[in-house]
């Protein structure tokens, strides 16, 4: 899953895709026309694009996270192949920050406070969050970042690891979505139960 940024008054015209983290010391770039590619030197993975002067190609109206059409994703490709890299990005538009339901949580065996959670997200997703909330309980519902969410804060979440177990997104607090005018309680954000799974976060906020 690719993400995508664009900030031309910060950055210049240039079109920035992501589709995870790297550490500075493993960083390998490539550059071919208008195209870098940023490339992990441990497994040979490119986890990020730079695609300059992306306006002779298509504009781009929005400043920040982008929602890149199909027609868009299909022009980054072939200016990526025309490059010569072999390479194709693929998007997911669906929310990424959305009602969830814990249907499990129990304690993590290697920590005095994280709490590893089974937590629906849709009929068919159920992620593995580990929280480090004091207020998580099974039969909840809370507000779900997805991997591949951009918070508030430009942080965006991809998978990860606490204390040797695996953690898919993270459980929200209305400070972390900056939304403590809503609601400021200590602890992940729990929902009203009329919120249905899978519900995007925008529709929560409007019915508030």
């Amino acid at each position: 899953m690719w993400l995508a940024f664009y900030n031309k008054q910060a950055v210049g015209d240039v079109l920035m895709l992501t589709s995870g983290t790297i550490s500075d010391d493993h960083v390998v770039t490539e550059s071919k026309q208008n195209i870098t590619l940023i490339n992990d030197r441990t497994n040979d993975q490119t986890v990020a694009v730079n695609i300059f002067n992306i306006s002779e190609s298509f504009e781009i109206s929005d400043n920040g996270p982008v929602l890149l059409t199909e027609e868009q994703v299909t022009k980054v490709n072939e200016l990526i192949k025309a490059a010569g890299f072999n390479l194709a990005i693929e998007v997911d538009n669906t929310p990424k920050l959305v009602v969830g339901y814990v249907e499990e949580c129990k304690a993590h065996e290697d920590s005095d406070h994280l709490s590893i959670t089974q937590t629906r997200v849709s009929e068919d997703e159920v992620l593995q969050i580990v929280c480090g909330a004091r207020n998580i309980a099974k039969g909840q519902h809370v507000l779900v970042a997805k991997p591949g969410a951009v918070m508030p804060s430009g942080a965006i979440i991809w998978p990860g690891e606490l204390r040797g177990v695996e953690s898919f997104g993270m459980i929200c607090s209305t400070r972390e979505l900056g939304l403590a005018h809503l609601e400021d309680l200590p602890g992940i954000w729990e929902l009203r139960p009329q919120f249905s799974v899978g519900t995007a976060l925008a529709d929560v906020v409007a019915a508030y």
